[in-house]
């Protein structure tokens, strides 16, 4: 039973970090057009249709990690264990209210009536997102935290 969970959370494990890479694509995408196209086309609303919902596929994936994960502990003093407090709180809270802004601007630019105002909304939400995306990933350059690069 324990290698068949272990082998679970490995799967998931691997599965968040490389659908990381794919959303942080699809985000610099969804950004990058929403400074640079004039027009927008069914392209730009399908890449930041895609990159919302990789975001809550990874959420998805990121509360039953946070369930399962011996990271995740509220055993007392676990706001003093920076591992902990990470994965604990920051890394929940900091990717939940990126992806609520990303699908605000998501639902805001669908009500926009012309395309200025729609790369502008998704200028806005996508790039405020994908900053705390960048703050709250356990990169490996950040010390005690465990984080890969996949």
């Amino acid at each position: 039973m324990t290698t068949t969970i272990s082998t679970f959370e490995s799967i998931l494990n691997h599965t968040h970090s490389g659908l990381r890479w794919v959303a942080l694509i699809l985000l610099i995408l969804a950004i990058f057009y929403a400074f640079t196209a004039k027009k927008f086309e069914k392209k730009h609303k399908m890449i930041t249709l895609f990159a919302m919902v990789t975001l809550h596929l990874q959420f998805v994936i990121g509360i039953v990690q946070y369930f399962l994960s011996e990271k995740v502990t509220f055993a007392a003093g676990w706001m003093k264990n920076p591992l902990h407090r990470f994965y604990g709180m920051e890394h929940l809270i900091g990717m939940l209210l990126a992806i609520v802004l990303i699908t605000i601007g998501y639902s805001k630019s669908k009500r926009k009536e012309n395309d200025a105002d729609k790369f502008k909304t998704i200028r806005l939400f996508y790039l405020i997102g994908f900053i705390l995306i960048l703050l709250f990933i356990p990169w490996p350059f950040r010390i005690n935290l465990g984080g890969g690069w996949f």
